[in-house]
């Protein structure tokens, strides 16, 4: 079969090792079309070309480039880090209709890795409560999408940050213990920088992509059941 992105260039991946090395207006903007031909460019079309991939397994959740891919200027208002440039550039698939803290898939190319991830990321205290509640009561279901073969293999296990202890409103010996402690709830996976190069990388994302359908159905259907007035600033820890 033949790719549908052929890979980034390799200088896609030297503007980023330059970029790295000199974060700043100076440096940039004489780069600033081969930042737009060489890497932006190829985004969109990577991101187009997945969103065929997205319309067989997971069709609310294509994209249009223009708002799947993210800009490559910081907000450097409040952050101690005054670099004016990300060194990487990246995509998010959010699904149709909704907020994006209701999670999606995501991916970005740097000169260090290529990374594919999805799930929900920092959720609001009401949707974390609502998704922790759906993991108490199918944590089996939800433990067993987790150890599946494809995604054992191709993602690996739940990400992020965790409480020290089980949140507020659940019993400390709950059997989904470990699982309820997460602040958020995504799969993320750092794969070789050179696959970005390689035809190879849309395949690479596009698996990852179909076998977090599970995983992102169970996750937003607690979304779904969650009830229009809840207590959850009481409860959430």
């Amino acid at each position: 079969m033949i790719s549908p992105f052929p890979g980034f260039s390799a200088e896609a991946l030297q503007f980023f090792r330059g970029l790295a090395r000199n974060n700043n207006r100076k440096w940039f903007l004489p780069r600033k079309q081969l930042f737009e031909e060489r890497v932006k460019e190829p985004m969109c079309q990577l991101v187009d070309a997945l969103n065929v991939a997205l319309r067989n397994f997971a069709p609310e959740y294509e994209t249009d480039p223009d708002k799947a891919v993210f800009r490559i200027y910081r907000d450097i208002r409040f952050s101690m880090d005054k670099k004016p440039y990300k060194e990487q550039i990246a995509a998010t698939f959010g699904r149709r209709g909704t907020p994006h803290h209701q999670g999606g898939y995501y991916f970005a190319i740097s000169h260090k890795s290529v990374a594919v991830g999805g799930g929900v990321y920092m959720p609001e205290p009401e949707r974390l409560l609502a998704i922790r509640q759906r993991i108490a009561e199918r944590h089996e279901e939800f433990r067993g999408i987790l150890t599946t073969r494809s995604v054992r293999k191709l993602l690996g296990g739940l990400e992020g940050e965790q409480l020290s202890r089980v949140p507020r409103g659940f019993p400390a010996d709950h059997p989904a213990a470990d699982l309820l402690r997460y602040k958020y709830y995504i799969l993320y996976k750092e794969l070789p920088a050179s696959l970005a190069t390689s035809p190879a990388l849309y395949k690479q994302i596009a698996e990852r992509f179909r076998v977090m359908v599970p995983f992102l159905r169970f996750l937003t259907e607690s979304f779904a059941a969650q009830p229009k007035k809840s207590n959850a600033f009481a409860m959430f820890a």
